[in-house]
């Protein structure tokens, strides 16, 4: 069995040498690589892009149980000054997703040596997390047909939390999230006679407005939980003060708790912008991006992860509310029983997505203890 060592120079290799979404060929090699060495009794490749899913099975007859993590990193410039810095330009593991992976990793080496007695177990290493793309793609894969799990989990570090603390709810545990990208047309002009033209400008100043005020309408009743609008990009005609701007766009972050608020929030933006394209005489389209639908956990799921807790004797805190953050896990849990939880990843770590954060190699033999206990309750 790998040694805790082993696993944290596996993952400053992983940390070294970061793939973007749909980009993680060499990181897939390398967990191929590792796992063979494992002798798992069944390996599918390229499931949904990069994909890789490892199953060890048991004597007797029981639940199939799926441990998901991410193979993905981000576009991101990392200013650490570590020995096992990032060594391609402007990416980096700056999620955490390459100490998930060692920790799946452990288990793998665990479970190498101690095959569980009932059912089987399945390690799956999963691409395009950061573009939300990659659960979708997984479960769509034919090959999923020949996982169908019982029971899913995964974990993800949580910095500004207690080092090794869990927090884990039943119900919505992490908000759904989509990108929107508005673009209205009309016809440009001498900035001299603008009347001779069609602005966006208005329309798009509106626009920002409202979009911001749409989650207030909460508090008639019209939408519960937590929701929130950003508008991230806006930009308007050229650098030209002669011409008056015909084009103009808009991004916003659409953020709620469940997924039926969202399909809620997306008509009301809808219904703005065609609105306020209407009445200033524009076209427009509308795209949608980064499509992130909530991640649920099931009471049994989270029961689960309570008692792992409590064999391994790691803190837990059942929040009231979930996380802001989004996570496409909730893509597996909407076909398998289960749950996420995060693990902190101590009180002064910098946030995720930051340039200098790093994953705390501590959280590595925690995370493996749990799932180690997760699934030796439902498997033996």
């Amino acid at each position: 069995m790998l040694t805790d060592q082993n696993l944290i120079q596996f993952r400053h290799t992983l940390h070294q040498h970061p793939e973007l979404s749909d980009q993680e060929t060499a990181t897939a090699q390398r967990i191929k690589t590792i796992f063979l060495s494992f002798k798992p009794d069944d390996v599918l490749e390229s499931i949904g892009g990069h994909g890789l899913a490892f199953c060890f099975n048991g004597q007797a007859s029981g639940p199939t149980t799926l441990i998901r993590c991410e193979l993905d990193a981000l576009p991101i410039q990392e200013i650490n000054d570590l020995p096992y810095r990032s060594v391609c330009d402007g990416v980096s593991h700056k999620c955490g997703h390459d100490g998930h992976m060692a920790i799946v990793t452990a288990l793998g080496s665990h479970l190498a040596e101690n095959r569980p007695q009932r059912g089987r177990v399945i390690c799956l290493f999963q691409p395009a997390e950061e573009t939300g793309a990659g659960a979708v793609n997984v479960v769509r894969d034919h090959q999923f047909d020949r996982l169908k799990p019982d029971y899913c989990f995964a974990l993800h570090n949580l910095p500004g939390k207690p080092l090794g603390t869990v927090y884990c709810k039943p119900g919505a545990f992490n908000c759904a999230s989509r990108g929107m990208i508005i673009r209205l047309k009309g016809k440009t002009s001498h900035a001299a006679h603008p009347e001779d033209g069609i602005s966006p400008a208005l329309a798009m100043s509106n626009i920002i407005q409202q979009l911001n005020q749409l989650p207030q309408q909460q508090e008639k009743g019209q939408m519960t939980g937590f929701n929130l609008v950003t508008v991230v990009y806006a930009h308007l005609g050229e650098i030209a003060f002669g011409t008056a701007p015909g084009e103009a766009t808009v991004m916003a972050t659409l953020r709620t708790s469940t997924n039926e608020a969202m399909n809620h929030l997306i008509e009301q933006a809808t219904t703005l912008v065609q609105h306020q394209a209407e009445q200033h005489k524009l076209s427009f389209t509308l795209e949608w991006d980064d499509v992130f639908r909530a991640s649920v956990n099931s009471e049994r799921g989270y029961q689960i992860v309570k008692n792992a807790c409590d064999i391994t004797n790691t803190p837990l805190v059942t929040p009231d509310e979930g996380f802001r953050w989004s996570e496409d896990f909730g893509i597996f849990t909407d076909v398998a029983e289960g749950a996420m939880f995060a693990l902190g990843a101590g009180d002064t770590s910098p946030q995720l997505h930051n340039p200098d954060y790093d994953f705390p190699d501590e959280l590595i033999p925690v995370g493996f203890k749990l799932f180690r206990a997760i699934v030796e309750g439902l498997n033996g």
